[in-house]
């Protein structure tokens, strides 16, 4: 417990820790973080003012962001004023979100200080993890690290939930992943796939797509067979690209090492000795999901990505995703993740515009449940008073 002062008065207030022990990338311990005593300012908007003090200034540096880019993330998505002096950081704001703006700035630092670069994306990932998750330690995600096999290049999980899509990759055969966009499910698996053929766990990768458009119509394209599905695919070259590099990766799909093709290629081949990746999985029909399933040859490992709020298949066609996902969890050796906005690791306007549209979709249901059972006490009361129209 530590004092607020206010009117010549000390009143106790909870406060979870006052410094904190971190280790910096060289090795050297010490006690680089001081908080503060909340203090009472009398201010109704902005009650409680906390002062934080850095003792290492490169990593504070990376804390504050460009022009103090990244504090004003952190203060607009947590709801609190912060500004710098010097070594120190001010945190003003009601009780609870100043607690937590102080918890998040000292994991970050933490994070800066072992050697890692802050972005804008991973300020705002970190407040809104740690606003739902308060338990999380954002360090402990960023050194559970997948070598991906092409020079130094790693990536790490950005939450608990990319965290626990990792592992059941690596404990499973078969893997959903589901979620929103921009929560990473597609690049993490193409991450995992790339580290296990370069350690020659698997002979070749095998990447899926339904050759499905996005609500219009793209009519006739030109080219041959390959260019006219190649529009489909680009999304999972990019993210190959990304991870392994251009040329590295061309040279990989010209030898057949690497394969990107639509999902209706797949019928009648036996993918033994592969890591595949069915992404977009919710644009198949049931009769694509079953087919592509049954194509698992040994020694094969399959994640299959997909959001069911995108679903772009025609005519109210039925998702083999959403039809899969009614069976699959009672099947055993079978991974189900599901990712929320707060994995989102997009730029900070795409997990607001999720639930946006998350909420847009509650209430529309609702309004339509309430519209289905107003209809049913009218038809039950015409019923009733003999089929008389009111």
């Amino acid at each position: 417990m530590v004092g607020s002062v206010r009117a010549g008065k000390t009143r106790a207030i909870p406060s979870p820790r006052c410094s904190i022990q971190t280790q910096s990338a060289a090795g050297d311990t010490a006690s680089l973080v001081h908080r503060g005593l909340p203090l009472e300012t009398g201010d109704p908007a902005l009650p409680y003012r906390l002062t934080l003090t850095f003792d290492h200034a490169a990593a504070l540096r990376e804390l504050v962001g460009e022009v103090g880019r990244h504090l004003k993330i952190a203060g607009r998505q947590l709801g609190v004023r912060l500004g710098q002096r010097g070594d120190e950081v001010y945190v003003s704001g009601g009780a609870d979100e100043v607690r937590v703006a102080a918890d998040v700035l000292e994991q970050l630092f933490e994070v800066a200080l072992a050697g890692h670069h802050l972005h804008g994306s991973d300020v705002d990932q970190a407040c809104r993890m740690l606003r739902s998750d308060p338990g999380t330690r954002l360090l402990s995600l960023y050194q559970d690290t997948v070598a991906i096999g092409v020079g130094k290049k790693r990536v790490h999980p950005r939450s608990i939930r990319q965290r626990a899509y990792l592992n059941a990759i690596r404990e499973h055969d078969l893997v959903f992943g589901l979620g929103p966009a921009g929560t990473g499910k597609t690049y993490l698996a193409m991450a995992m796939a790339l580290a296990a053929l370069f350690r020659n766990d698997v002979r070749r990768i095998v990447l899926a797509r339904p050759a499905v458009e996005a609500g219009e119509k793209l009519g006739f394209l030109p080219g041959d067979l390959a260019e006219k599905v190649n529009p489909y695919l680009r999304p999972l070259y990019d993210a190959l690209h990304e991870l392994a590099g251009f040329e590295r990766a061309e040279r990989l799909v010209q030898k057949g090492v690497i394969e990107v093709a639509p999902l209706a290629f797949m019928r009648g081949r036996t993918l033994a000795d592969s890591f595949v990746i069915l992404d977009e999985a919710q644009n198949t029909t049931p009769a694509q999901m079953r087919m592509f399933l049954t194509r698992i040859g040994l020694g094969s490992h399959v994640v299959v990505t997909g959001d069911v709020t995108q679903i772009d298949l025609p005519d109210r066609q039925r998702s083999g995703l959403v039809d899969v996902m009614e069976f699959m969890p009672s099947v055993e050796d079978v991974a189900i993740c599901e990712f929320t906005d707060a994995d989102v690791v997009r730029h900070p306007l795409v997990s607001a515009i999720v639930r946006a549209y998350a909420q847009a979709d509650a209430e529309a249901a609702e309004k339509e449940a309430q519209r289905k059972a107003d209809a049913r006490s009218l038809r039950d009361a015409q019923r009733e008073s003999g089929g008389r129209k009111w």
